[in-house]
C-alpha cells in the first residue's frame, strides 16, 4: 500500500499565432482552460504570448489530469481541457462531452530529481536509488500519485521496469498532482524524485537541484493531448487554435515537449 501520507514539506512556490485575427474579450467571460500540472510554466508563458498578440485573456487552472476530467463529468465550466494522458480525452469524449476527439499537442517526459545536498545522486538509470534503498539511505522519494496523474503513473512504471517499486513503496510522498511532487522532491525533506522534465527544465525548479533524463522506453508515452469541451466559447477556440502556432510550438520546445510532425 502507498503511503499517502502528506508531509507538511516548505513548497518552493512554483509560480504560478501568427496572423490569428483579435477576438472580442466582449464576446464572453474570459475562459478557463483546465491543464496538466506539467504545463504550468509553459502554458503560462503562451497565454501571455496569446494575450499580447490578440488583446484576450484566458484563466489558466492547473492540476491533476484525472482529477479535472472527473470534474467535466460533475459538469465543472471548464472550456478547453488539456490532458497529460490523451486516454481522459478519449474517456470524456466518448461521454459526449467534447466538441470531437482533440488534438495531440505534445510528448512528456520524466526526470529523476534531487535536491541539492541529497544523499542521491540525479540518475536517470535510477541504479543510485536502488543502491540507497539497499543501504537503507532513502526516507522520503516523491512522485505524483499514480491513481490520477498521468505523470505519477509513468514513474512508477519506469520503477517497476528497474525491479524497485515495492521496495520503494514505504517511502514514497505521493503530490496531488507533479507540480506538488516537484516540491516535495526539491524541498529538502525528500531525497528526491520523479518529476516532469517540462518542470525541471523552468528556471524556478533547475536552480533547487539536479535531474537527468529516465529512458522514455521504460514507461508507457505520456502522448498529451487537447479538446474543446462542449461549452467552449470564441476565445477558447481561438486559444485552442494558438497552441499549434509556431510561436506556442518554440515555448513548449523550450520545455522539453516533444511536438506532433517533429
Amino acid at each position: 500500500m502507498l503511503d499517502q501520507t502528506r508531509r507538511g514539506m516548505a513548497a518552493f512556490g512554483l509560480a504560478l499565432m501568427s496572423g490569428l485575427a483579435p477576438v472580442s474579450a466582449m464576446a464572453e467571460d474570459r475562459p478557463v482552460i483546465a491543464a496538466a500540472a506539467d504545463l504550468k510554466f509553459a502554458l503560462t508563458e503562451i497565454a501571455a504570448a496569446f494575450a499580447a498578440e490578440t488583446g484576450t485573456k484566458v484563466d489558466l487552472a492547473f492540476g491533476s489530469t484525472g482529477n479535472f476530467a472527473t470534474q467535466i463529468r460533475e459538469g465543472a465550466p471548464y472550456q478547453m481541457y488539456m490532458a497529460a494522458d490523451e486516454s481522459y480525452v478519449a474517456w470524456l469524449a466518448a461521454a459526449g462531452l467534447t466538441r470531437d476527439e482533440g488534438t495531440l499537442y505534445a510528448q512528456g517526459r520524466i526526470v529523476m530529481m534531487v535536491p541539492h545536498g541529497s544523499r542521491l545522486a540525479a540518475d536517470g538509470s535510477l541504479e543510485t536509488l536502488r543502491a540507497a534503498l539497499a543501504a537503507g539511505n532513502i526516507s522520503h522519494f516523491a512522485i505524483a500519485n499514480p491513481e490520477h496523474a498521468p505523470y505519477g503513473r509513468r514513474a512508477m512504471e519506469a520503477l517497476r521496469h528497474q525491479g524497485i517499486w515495492e521496495a520503494l513503496g514505504p517511502f514514497l510522498v505521493l503530490g496531488e498532482n507533479v507540480s506538488q511532487a516537484a516540491q516535495f522532491a526539491t524541498s529538502g525533506d525528500a531525497e528526491g524524485g520523479i518529476i516532469a522534465y517540462s518542470l525541471a527544465l523552468s528556471e524556478q525548479v533547475s536552480r533547487l537541484g539536479s535531474y537527468q533524463l529516465i529512458p522514455a522506453d521504460w514507461h508507457a508515452p505520456l502522448n498529451q493531448r487537447m479538446v474543446l469541451l462542449k461549452s467552449a466559447g470564441p476565445v477558447a477556440e481561438a486559444f485552442y487554435v494558438y497552441i499549434g502556432t509556431p510561436a506556442a510550438r518554440e515555448i513548449m520546445k523550450k520545455y522539453g515537449f516533444g511536438l506532433p510532425g517533429e
